[in-house]
């Protein structure tokens, strides 16, 4: 039997339907329905439009109607396209030492960086790891974030990485957020692997790869491009196994120097992701490519460097979405919104280029393609903020937070 319910009356209903997936967009473009409902059939949207009028229809369908009270603006559901919410320990001694002046590298030769949360995560049997993740990711949705991309890349052996994956898939059973798994053993060369950069990947695309298809443990291959770990060269063979299994490809690139965006519009990866380095060779080359750029304005929040130019990623013609990048050493704050109004106020982004780049657009960085959007036959994932006008939920930089949080047509998080 069909789970019919009619929700509302909503004083600002922004489908974000019917907008371009490339370019810098205006405010003006954007479709606002007022004194509007969500008619919700079982996990998707049957129909979105005037309350009033899909109210008789309810009625004709014997549809359960829940009435809201007092203003409210409805969205899509945040969608993160780039967190590493699994992981163990935290590195709080690195974030001390860097506002203290200390140098990245410095911090690692004192024990430090990706290295000490390797060592951390290790120490976790899988069920803590999920368990960890399942509070991180039910944070997350509290705020408003229906959908959550989460990688490994803190184990770095084929039983470790796999316990990750393992952690994270179980972790998805036990929350409301879809947890999209990503896997990226290519982190770094492990400090205890013998072998040259290329004698590890070869290993793990030998050893790993095969096994994450067996046990549906991801669909994504990601890698970190970067002097610190591994050469646009080194990386090509890796890809192109990952690619010829069918897997979908994703670039830490460009965070520090340029070169891994070039390798992932080369491989028509899925997005590149950070592209604080980037110059206006890598921005031409990505806008005009299918690549989505994603911003990770919590790693720059972290560190202390540039955000991603995504200003002129935007008028150059790209496609940008927004992630949290939420890790234990980097970008530790996780709160993707407060994160995408600190953004928008130093690359001059509109209201319209954010919210788009927290839903559809992140879609498309992850090609689940079902949501992101307002509109009838798309997963009823939608979020709804105490206010009466759009324009405060970005005016109060983060602050400002979801009463309701609806996730597959299921109330989930009620604040009100």
């Amino acid at each position: 039997m069909k789970n019919l319910k009619l929700i509302g009356p909503i004083t600002q209903l922004l489908t974000l339907d019917k907008l371009p997936k490339k370019g810098a967009l205006k405010d003006e473009q954007l479709e606002i329905l007022e004194d509007a409902g969500i008619l919700v059939e079982d996990e998707k949207i049957l129909e979105v439009g005037s309350f009033h009028d899909l109210l008789k229809k309810a009625k004709s369908l014997n549809a359960e109607t829940i009435e809201l009270k007092g203003d409210l603006v409805a969205l899509p559901g945040w969608i993160d396209c780039h967190t590493h919410i699994c992981f163990g320990g935290n590195r709080a001694n690195d974030f001390a030492m860097r506002i203290s002046g200390k140098s990245y590298l410095e911090i690692a030769e004192a024990g430090g960086g990706i290295w000490d949360t390797v060592t951390q995560t290790r120490k976790l049997n899988r069920v803590e790891l999920a368990e960890r993740t399942i509070i991180n990711a039910n944070t997350h949705l509290s705020d408003g974030v229906t959908t959550i991309e989460v990688k490994s890349g803190y184990g770095l052996t084929v039983a470790e990485e796999l316990k990750m994956l393992r952690a994270i898939q179980q972790a998805n059973s036990k929350t409301s957020a879809d947890l999209i798994p990503t896997c990226l053993a290519a982190h770094m060369k492990p400090r205890d692997f013998e072998g040259t950069n290329q004698e590890y990947l070869e290993m793990i695309s030998t050893e790993l790869f095969p096994i994450l298809k067996s046990e549906n443990l991801a669909d994504r291959i990601d890698s970190f491009i970067e002097k610190s770990a591994f050469s646009p060269e080194e990386i090509e063979s890796y890809f192109q196994k990952a690619k010829n299994l069918g897997f979908d490809l994703t670039v830490h690139a460009d965070q520090f120097t340029t070169g891994g965006s070039a390798v992932a519009v080369k491989f028509n990866a899925k997005s590149a992701d950070h592209l604080e380095a980037s110059t206006e060779t890598e921005i031409a080359l990505l806008a005009k490519s299918e690549t989505v750029a994603v911003a990770l304005p919590g790693a720059s929040i972290g560190l202390g460097c540039a955000f991603t130019p995504a200003r002129k990623i935007l008028d150059q013609g790209g496609s940008l979405a927004i992630g949290s990048d939420w890790n234990p050493g980097s970008a530790p704050m996780g709160d993707l919104l407060t994160q995408a109004s600190i953004l928008a106020t130093f690359e001059k982004l509109s209201t319209a280029e954010v919210f788009s780049a927290l839903t559809f657009r992140a879609a498309l960085a992850l090609g689940v393609e079902d949501r992101g959007v307002l509109k009838a036959g798309l997963r009823a994932d939608f979020i709804f903020f105490p206010a009466a006008d759009y324009r405060e939920i970005l005016y109060q930089q983060g602050k400002l937070k979801p009463s309701q949080v609806w996730k597959q047509g299921e109330l989930v998080s009620d604040k009100q």
